[in-house]
């Protein structure tokens, strides 16, 4: 368990469900509030271990958990359309959290406080009668006043608008292959013929990276094999940087397929609300959500900070909920268009429209000159379908 082992009583306060990023977020948050109500309690079965995830994002601004940050990066590099382009991010920074790193900012901030604190178990029920009651697998039994709900994929009445199915690879070479100042987040340089695929690369320095194998595909086709990824990442590595095969080691690896859902997630009602992936906090038309995730925890502590509850909440606007369908449904149905849209995208000296439009910060105005920039039929075609 990430946070101190809970020794008190097992009633009032708040309970979150799930000591993931969502979950330790919301609980450093909390325990950084001048007003929470009652004590805060992290309930995970400790089925994984986060010390070993990591998550990378893109901010303009800072935050509670900055200190979490250990590599962070001024410039990024772009691979489509046959043009190689790096690009300065404006006011953004593009940072990289690892699970250790993590953990350990927000045990700065919890463990200062007696009352926030975290116990092992598998939850096996939760009822919001009169007042919220949590099972847990041993029996216990626990009516906090608030519960905060981590677990599961985003709650919504339609099914996902696709996924993005990705293997990411450590990669080792002789040569100092990467630019460890610049990291490349999309290079289109690989196969897209039967998907609508790039390669990431964030570097450690020049001579270690991760190299991922990234794929939008459509809803319900089946999951792209590992050994699909890794074949495109060992053409990748031969073929398109031209390292020779024994001049490089893969090591510790990832597979994995995030649903990519546009509608606007239902959060639930009464004094049991989800939070982080469960919420919707990951961007649809990205699979970003570690910027989401600590702007929503953010507003949930200044919630119970000044009205005693957790519901005044930023409402999204529903146009960015339109533009993931249109933009997921134009690249699962024409992959090359996902190379095109980045290409028209990127071709500017500063990536910092892209990133506001992204963080869903722009306005209409903004919207309608990059939309102008983009390849018109396919998006025209998914939009009026819509």
């Amino acid at each position: 368990m990430s946070l101190r082992t809970w020794t008190g009583p097992l009633h009032g306060g708040i309970v979150i469900l799930g000591g993931g990023l969502s979950g330790l977020s919301l609980a450093a948050h909390l325990a950084a509030t001048r007003a929470r109500p009652g004590p805060v309690l992290v309930v995970d079965d400790a089925a994984r271990d986060i010390t070993a995830a990591s998550w990378a994002s893109w901010t303009r601004r800072t935050a509670l958990l900055d200190s979490a940050a250990t590599e962070m990066f001024d410039r990024m590099r772009v691979y489509a359309g046959g043009h190689d382009r790096t690009l300065a991010l404006g006011h953004y920074r593009y940072r990289v959290v690892h699970g250790a790193a993590l953990v350990a900012a927000v045990r700065r901030l919890t463990d200062p406080v007696p009352d926030v604190g975290s116990v092992t178990g598998h939850v096996v029920d939760v009822d919001d009668a009169d007042r919220p009651l949590v099972t847990l697998d041993d029996g216990r039994e626990l009516r906090p006043d608030w519960v905060f709900d981590a677990r599961g994929p985003a709650a919504t009445t339609a099914g996902e608008d696709a996924a993005l199915d990705f293997l990411g690879v450590r990669v080792r070479a002789e040569a100092p292959l990467f630019d460890p100042h610049v990291p490349v987040l999309f290079d289109f340089r690989t196969d897209q013929a039967e998907r609508a695929s790039f390669v990431y690369v964030l570097p450690s320095d020049a001579h270690h990276a991760l190299v991922e194998h990234t794929c939008f595909v459509a809803p319900g086709t089946p999951d792209v094999a590992p050994e699909v990824h890794l074949a495109a990442l060992r053409v990748y590595l031969t073929q398109v940087l031209g390292v020779p095969e024994n001049a490089y080691e893969l090591g510790r690896s990832e597979h994995a397929r995030l649903p990519l859902v546009a509608q606007i997630a239902e959060r639930g009602d009464g004094r049991i609300l989800r939070i982080g992936a469960a919420a919707g906090m990951m961007k649809a038309s990205s699979g970003y959500a570690y910027e989401r995730i600590q702007r929503d925890c953010e507003a949930i502590a200044r919630s119970f900070e000044q009205h005693g509850h957790p519901y005044d909440l930023p409402k999204r606007p529903g146009r960015f909920a339109r533009y993931d369908h249109a933009l997921l449904t134009a690249v699962t149905g024409h992959p090359g268009f996902l190379e095109e849209m980045f290409a028209a995208l990127f071709s500017r000296a500063s990536a910092e429209p892209v990133l506001r439009f992204l963080d869903e910060d722009s306005s209409l105005r903004d919207e309608a000159g990059l939309f102008a920039s983009l390849p018109a039929g396919p998006l025209i075609r998914a939009m009026t379908g819509r």
